[in-house]
């Protein structure tokens, strides 16, 4: 007996390793699973795998041949050039067992030998392939038998009828024929066999099979690489492996889709090379066309020589699909490979007859054109140029930077080329794409400097820096090109552009600086514009007269068409208590930007909602708007409002006590805030840095952090800012006993009220004056809660009646106590805040019935540990954490937190009210 043959398979450079699960792919795997296994008992079988090229049929043999490991297993892979060559396929699959012919009876082997060796086409299939049968068979009695046949399209007609024969006649025997081929096997000699179409994958799918080549590619790469894959795996991968990049993403000339690779590339050029002449060039229009317009190519054919004969055989040949006014290809590979693979010179003349089938004023008609030409043409540069225009008026930005740039590559003289490119630059800008932006801009700078670059792109470079966070840059960017562009409503918006990178830097007077070009300009929204921009300013002594904050919203009316810019920052409309008025029309514009798909402007208005959401205690809303601003402004680049978002995020995970969230996002902010001098975004950090210090209860920790904001030497420093954080600095202060500080920052609220009168900061001035206490201070307590309006701002009154209770608990006064801090409670349980909860539900514990837990007396420091004990004797002679951590010899955070727990027993808040609880003698 001979012995069993060794495996043959003829291995290839895959699309994943030999040894890897086929993604995907559950369903075709199991029915190859059946198969080996009925193999493996006994009893044979044949499956036809067949679908488009690279849509994974060669990964499914080689899963099954890895499966397969105790068959002997034969394989074969056809090729166009031995098509011609009658039984080649059969002489590859079989050379490895030759020598197991002898053991044929005479007639079968003589038939079977002559077929190999003599090539005959005249050879009768039937006895051939009943050699075959029978020579399997006899293998397969000693181990079971897979036979493998890839690309079987391009097997020989013999070869095919005989294997055809084999695969329906194997049921009764050990063996298992697998075929893989591109076309439908009911129209093949492969009809009778169970087939299974092998579909694109799924878009879940395909996104994994990308991660497992590239695990930290953009996430923007590989939505446009699954979506012009189609389902394909191996034009995914290779899309990959030519290393198209996210740049490519953007919809400007140049790879405007993933390439095909070579081995895409190879099979379908065998196809396309198969046709006649008039077919080919036939494929060539449809994939030129790119519409599916069958009108428009049925036109340029028939100009070009193409008859109803060469579609027919187009069609017949499995590349095009006609539907009813549509022409196309059965997938987006398929276009893309026809159009790669025809040549220059093919595809430059079927740009020009489906440029004679259009009318001159179609878009299309100078796209045809410019996909023709090869070398500068002016004229049809200018023709682009106007295409470009109509599509900014319907607001196209991709195409009209498509357009513009193609304009510039055909433009002869530099300065055309530079200003058709600046052009480009800003609506590359306006589609959301800030990296082909900013490149399309450094071009025109590089190929012809002048004041025409920020004329034609509308000031860009200002916009780009502002948008980046590099503030003071911006500014004189933006100042300059006001004087340059000739739109006034482009001014008016470069101007408040200005007036916001002023702000954002802390730089009153590089804001101040704007407002005046601003207040010059002649537009129409010039009535308004006085009212708007007079709440861009956050110097409390600027003017001591009350502002009404309607004006605002009369204002807003009076001006038809008012720019986002022109808004001020939400946290100036915070300070300024038109926080209302602006989150509706914020809200309004939002619907808009979406409809018209301007990315970098919606996550703009998206970042500003967000923050007035949170102050308003509405932070369910806040987040969403946050994190969807987050996504959209990290997609185009926009790093200043990526940190605006980030801060809203961290805002709220300070509030709400998530420690880690909170320093991760301001962490992550102040890395590149800090360095650029955006002082804006570095203050809102290091106010969640404060607040989160100061609501887990480390004053002195947050009162070094809340400092920083009004340090004109620090970063941090920011006027809003210092005044928005006044109370938390204040509260932070009194708790350490920096009465000095605390005092200065009611002056400031109580400045700041006076010129504005903002409810916020009204109640925030009388709150902080009564946490420093006095005979005054239940008349400030109650005076910060009968402010008009701060029921808007939920957080702020139910902070101001956790200090009140507090108060009154201290006093004794348990029921009126237990009254404001079930009420702060109740908010703070409804908005998430836990830390404050927490704090109020201990508050409202020690408010309990007389001899209970909430009524402290003048012995209630026997509670107290030694160490505390040794703790609040050196903190009541106004030593700070750091100096009896220096004295005891423990950490400064350990004094923080027997702090803590001697507040809480004793039933204080601030260490000014330890010198009547600290007496007596240490405990021993």
């Amino acid at each position: 007996m001979n012995p069993p043959p060794p495996d043959t398979h003829t291995d290839e450079a895959g699309v994943l390793p030999a040894t890897a699960e086929p993604i995907g792919r559950q369903e075709e795997t199991a029915a190859l699973d059946a198969l080996l296994s009925g193999a493996r008992g006994g009893s044979g079988g044949a499956l036809a795998l067949w679908g488009e090229p690279g849509i994974g049929k060669s990964t499914l043999l080689r899963y099954a041949h890895d499966r397969a490991a105790d068959f002997v297993r034969l394989s074969h892979r056809a090729t166009r050039s031995e098509s011609d060559l009658p039984f080649a396929g059969l002489h590859g699959l079989l050379r490895p067992v030759a020598a197991r012919m002898e053991s044929l009876t005479t007639d079968r082997g003589a038939a079977l030998r002559t077929a190999l060796e003599a090539g005959a086409a005249s050879a009768n299939p039937l006895p051939v392939g009943a050699a075959v049968l029978s020579l399997l068979c006899a293998i397969a009695e000693e181990r079971p038998v897979l036979v493998s046949l890839d690309d079987a399209q391009w097997l020989d007609g013999a070869s095919a009828r005989c294997l055809g024969i084999l695969a329906r006649r194997v049921a009764a025997h050990p063996v298992v024929v697998l075929v893989a081929d591109h076309g439908d096997p009911a129209a093949r000699p492969w009809e009778g066999i169970p087939d299974v179409r092998v579909e694109g994958l799924s878009e879940e799918s395909a996104r994994h099979l990308h991660a497992t080549v590239a695990p930290h590619a953009d996430e923007a790469m590989v939505r446009a690489a699954v979506e012009e894959a189609g389902g394909n795996p191996l034009a995914l991968l290779e899309a990959v492996g030519a290393g198209w990049g996210p740049d490519e993403v953007e919809p400007l000339p140049g790879r405007l889709r993933p390439p095909v690779g070579p081995r895409l590339s190879r099979a379908f050029r065998a196809a396309i090379e198969a046709l006649s002449p008039p077919a080919r060039l036939l494929t060539v229009l449809v994939a030129a066309e790119d519409h599916g317009d069958l009108l428009v190519v049925r036109r340029a054919g028939r100009a070009s020589g193409i008859d109803d004969t060469a579609w027919d055989e187009a069609v017949d040949a499995g590349l095009l699909r006609v539907r009813g006014e549509r022409v196309g290809f059965r997938h987006p590979v398929v276009r893309r490979a026809v159009y790669e693979c025809c040549g220059e010179a093919a595809r430059r003349r079927a740009h020009r007859a489906l440029a004679a089938a259009l009318p001159d004023e179609a878009e299309e008609h100078a796209w045809h054109l410019a996909s023709a030409a090869h070398d500068h043409d002016e004229d049809v540069a200018g023709l682009l140029e106007r295409t470009a225009a109509r599509s900014r008026v319907r607001g196209a930005m991709a195409a009209e930077a498509r357009a513009l740039r193609r304009a510039a590559e055909l433009s002869p003289a530099p300065v055309d080329a530079s200003r058709r490119l600046a052009g480009a630059a800003r609506a590359a800008w306006d589609a959301g794409w800030a990296t082909t932006a900013e490149r399309l801009l450094d071009d025109a700078e590089r190929l012809a400097p002048g004041t025409h670059i920020a004329r034609c792109s509308l000031g860009l470079r200002g916009v780009i820096e502002a948008s980046r966070g590099a503030p003071e840059l911006a500014h004189h960017y933006l100042t300059t090109d006001m004087d340059l562009v000739e739109d006034p409503g482009t001014a008016l918006e470069l101007g408040t552009t200005a007036m916001r990178a002023g702000w954002a830097a802390g730089r009153s007077d590089l804001a101040a600086g704007a407002l005046e070009s601003l207040l010059e300009l002649d537009v129409e929204e010039q009535a308004g514009l006085p009212v708007l921009l007079a709440w861009w300013s956050d110097d409390p002594a600027a003017d001591s007269a009350p502002v009404d904050p309607t004006g605002f919203a009369d204002a807003l009316a009076r001006a038809r068409r008012t720019p986002l810019r022109l808004l001020p920052p939400a946290p100036l409309a915070v300070v300024w208590g038109i926080d209302t008025a602006m989150g509706e029309v914020l809200r309004r514009r939002a619907p808009h930007l979406r409809r018209r798909f301007e990315p970098a402007r919606l996550a703009d208005v998206l970042a500003h909602t967000a923050t007035l959401d949170g102050f308003a205690g509405r932070w369910a809303e806040s987040e969403s708007a946050a994190a969807e601003g987050l996504r959209l402004a990290e997609d185009v680049g926009a790093d200043q409002i990526s940190a605006h978002c980030r801060n809203c995020l961290g805002w709220l995970a300070a509030v709400r006590g998530d420690e880690h969230r909170a320093a991760e996002a301001a962490d992550r902010v102040l890395r590149t805030a800090l360095p650029r001098g955006s002082r804006a975004v570095s203050a809102a950090s290091y106010w969640i840095n404060g607040m989160t210090s100061l609501f887990q209860e480390r004053p002195e920790e947050a009162l070094d952090t809340l400092l920083r904001l009004a340090d004109p030497g620090h970063g941090a420093m920011h006027p809003t800012f210092a005044l928005l954080a006044a109370l938390d600095t204040a509260e932070a202060a009194v708790h350490v006993g920096r009465l000095d500080v605390a005092e200065e920052r009611v002056r400031r609220l109580h400045a700041w009220a006076r010129r504005t009168g903002a409810p916020w900061a009204c109640s925030s001035a009388h709150a902080a004056e009564a946490l420093l206490g006095g005979p005054r201070a239940e008349d400030a307590f109650r005076a910060a809660l009968d402010v008009p309006g701060t029921r808007s701002q939920p957080l702020l009154r139910a902070r101001v009646q956790l200090f009140y209770g507090e108060w009154l608990r201290r006093g004794r006064r348990r029921t009126d106590a237990r009254v404001h801090l079930g009420s702060a409670l109740e908010v703070f349980d409804r908005l998430g805040a836990e830390p404050l909860g927490r704090r109020a539900r201990r508050e409202r514990d020690l408010t309990g019935p007389p001899g209970g837990r909430g009524s402290p007396d003048a012995g209630e420091d026997v509670r107290l540990t030694a160490q505390e004990h040794r703790i609040a004797r050196l903190a009541a002679q106004q030593m700070t954490n750091r100096e009896i951590a220096a004295k005891l010899r423990i950490s400064h955070r350990t004094v923080g937190h027997h702090l803590g727990n001697v507040f809480a027993k004793l039933g204080i808040t601030a260490r000014s009210e330890l010198g009547r609880t600290h007496g007596g003698p240490e405990p021993g």
